[in-house]
This record gives structure tokens, C-alpha cells and sequence, in this order.
């Protein structure tokens, strides 16, 4: 199974139920700010949707038009998630929140929505513990902030803010309505309605440049260049790594184009060895590694500049 798919399968059918049960209570209570969260609900739920297909259209084997797989399909997607975020439910909900304080509409039975908020954010706490679950053995030692900004898996960072955005979406809807009975001013509505748009734009920013570069092409991190580098290497037919090139070609499938200095005087069949020795060692250290070209030359010291 896909890195992610569990968490995106919860968070799916999460938010599907949560959809039903917002454009319900919206309908009864006539609550801008549920109305808007019913469509993040919607737009949440077709995103999973995507991160499914893009998964699965990874899965295509590599042909003579793709000849390195359809690995970035993932990549694709996810940016594609990014922007339906916020076209979808951002901007929606800045629309909405903006006529809801210039035209504000009394609520109906506003008991109903909070217990629709309430059922809503149980079921995304569970979609959200699932996320934090399936990415736990992925983030490591890292803090959350770093995964989401260095992981080469995009499903997961983008499950993980969706559905904090959600969370925190809920708690805004919850205020908005208990403040507009607290004061019987539907001001704050809109105003709940408005701060679910500002925040659902910031998070589909971060995904949309996060999946940018991801889909641009990212090369491996900082400690897996350092792994890559060192294996490389094994001190007496390989001496050193003259340069460097690393790409994901998909979040489990890693680039790695590599020119390394050969101890002068091997034979042909030597330095073949070298070079199989050298790519096992990498694949050994650092699986995604799949897709490995070595190009084996001599060091040259740079030349001198004269009058230096």
C-alpha cells in the first residue's frame, strides 16, 4: 500500500460524512459560517479523491514517452489538491464571510449546529489521529514543520494540514455560532465564515509552494546526499566523489547521477566492480535510490591561477 493511502481513505470518508451533516445543519440553521464549512467538508473530500488517482496513475509502468515511470503523477495531483483548496473553499468562504457582515441573517435553531460541529470535530480528530499515525515512522526524529517542509511523500503533509485546517476550522464555525447566541449579533457569522477563508488560503499557499517544488524536481535531503556521498566512496578503487546530482523521480524513487574518481592504473574489469560495488552500497544505505548512473574519471586538481 502507497505510503498514506489508510490516512487518505479516513480522511475521505471522514469528511464526506462531516459534508452531509454541515450542508444539513446550514440548511436548518442558515449559519454562513457551517455553509462554508460544508464546502471546505466537499472540497476536502474530493482532494482525497485526487491523491488516490494521482497514486494510482503512479503506479503505471514506464514506457517509451515516460522512460523514467509516471512517478510525479503524485506530485501532480497534490499540487492540483493545493489549488482546489483554495479555489474551492477559500476563496468560497472570503466570498461568503464578506456578504454574511455586510448583509448579516439571523440563525435558526442554533442547537443544531453546534451538535453538527461537535459530531464534525470527532469524526476529523479521528482523521487526524490517523494521519499523525501513518506519519510517524516517515517524520523520524524531524518536528512536524520540518516533514511537511522536507518530506518527498506529498499525500501525508497534505492530509496532515487539511485536516488541521479542519480542526481548526471547526473551532472557528463553533465560536462564530456561540457568539452570534451569546449576543444575538449574526455579525459574527460572518465573521467565523471570513476567518475560515483567511485560513484555509494560508494553508493551501504552503501545500501549493511545497508541491511546486516538489514537482519541479527536488533532489535528495541534506543526510542522504551525506549517505549517498560516503558510500560511494570505499577508500581504494574509488577515492573520491567529484560531483553530484540527485532527483526524485517519485516519492519512492530517487535519481542519483554521480562522476567518481578511479585510482589510476585499474584495469577495465576493476573498475566495472568498483562501479557495482558502489551501487549496491547506495541502494543498501538509501532504497530509493532505483535509478543510478555512475560515470567513472580521473581527479584533476584544479589548475592553478596565475598571480595568485
Amino acid at each position: 500500500m502507497a505510503a498514506g493511502k489508510k490516512a487518505i481513505l479516513a480522511a475521505m470518508f471522514a469528511n464526506g460524512g462531516i459534508a452531509v451533516a454541515k450542508f444539513v445543519g446550514a440548511a436548518i440553521t442558515g449559519s454562513a459560517s457551517m455553509l462554508a464549512e460544508g464546502v471546505h467538508s466537499v472540497a476536502d473530500t474530493c482532494n482525497q479523491g485526487l491523491l488516490l488517482l494521482g497514486q494510482r496513475r503512479a503506479e503505471q509502468e514506464a514506457n517509451n514517452l515516460h522512460q523514467f515511470g509516471y512517478g510525479r503523477s503524485r506530485y501532480f495531483y497534490s499540487f492540483v489538491v493545493a489549488l482546489v483548496l483554495f479555489t474551492l473553499g477559500s476563496l468560497y468562504a472570503l466570498y461568503e464571510g464578506v456578504h454574511k457582515i455586510q448583509h448579516p441573517e439571523e440563525l435558526t435553531r442554533p442547537f443544531i449546529a453546534i451538535g453538527i460541529l461537535g459530531f464534525a470535530i470527532l469524526l476529523e480528530c479521528f482523521s487526524f489521529y490517523t494521519a499523525i499515525k501513518e506519519s510517524r515512522p516517515l517524520k523520524g526524529e524531524a518536528s512536524w514543520w520540518q516533514f511537511i517542509r522536507t518530506s518527498r511523500h506529498p499525500e501525508l503533509p497534505v492530509v496532515l494540514l487539511e485536516d488541521a485546517g479542519a480542526l481548526i476550522g471547526l473551532v472557528l464555525a463553533f465560536g462564530a455560532v456561540s457568539l452570534t447566541m451569546i449576543t444575538d449579533n449574526p455579525i459574527w457569522d460572518g465573521i467565523g465564515t471570513l476567518s475560515i477563508g483567511i485560513l484555509l488560503g494560508i494553508i493551501a499557499v504552503i501545500l501549493i509552494v511545497e508541491m511546486h517544488s516538489l514537482l519541479i524536481g527536488e533532489g535528495a535531503t541534506a543526510k542522504d546526499d551525506k549517505v549517498i556521498r560516503d558510500n560511494l566512496v570505499d577508500g581504494t578503487r574509488i577515492e573520491r566523489v567529484i560531483h553530484l546530482r540527485t532527483q526524485y523521480l517519485g516519492p519512492e524513487e530517487l535519481l542519483v547521477a554521480a562522476k567518481v574518481s578511479i585510482a589510476r592504473g585499474l584495469e577495465i574489469s576493476d573498475i566495472a566492480a568498483a562501479i557495482d560495488d558502489a551501487e549496491a552500497r547506495v541502494r543498501a544505505a538509501v532504497p530509493a535510490a532505483r535509478v543510478m548512473y555512475l560515470e567513472p574519471d580521473l581527479y584533476r586538481s584544479s589548475p592553478a591561477v596565475p598571480g595568485v
